[in-house]
């Protein structure tokens, strides 16, 4: 099942106290970035995101779900109708987050 539109866009408002979140689609999913890494994404309509330890420890008893077969389990996202903790959340997480790698370019 694809994520609709409607839920990215629930999301995205949900995180608008925050610059430079980004989405890109991808297989009638949704990848997510702050301020160019990759911290989750749209998957089934579920907000998910990377068990990385500031995550963690911002939600104490997380519910892991697979986003797709053969994916890692990421962290599903209930409090979703908060945005203080969303940014909070997010701002938490991104030390952690990896830096995306450079394309390099083909000859």
């Amino acid at each position: 099942m694809a994520s609709s539109k409607e839920y990215l866009d629930f999301i995205l408002e949900q995180l608008s106290e925050l610059e430079e979140i980004t989405y890109r689609k991808m297989m009638g999913e949704y990848i997510l970035y702050y301020r160019g890494r990759i911290f989750g994404g749209i998957y089934d309509d579920r907000f998910l995101i990377k068990p990385v330890k500031a995550a963690l420890a911002m939600i104490p008893n997380p519910i892991y779900e697979t986003p797709y077969e053969g994916a890692k389990d990421m962290i599903l996202v209930e409090n979703i109708d908060d945005r203080i903790f969303l940014a909070d959340l997010l701002n938490a997480m991104f030390d952690e987050l990896p830096i995306p790698k450079k394309k390099s370019k083909k000859k």
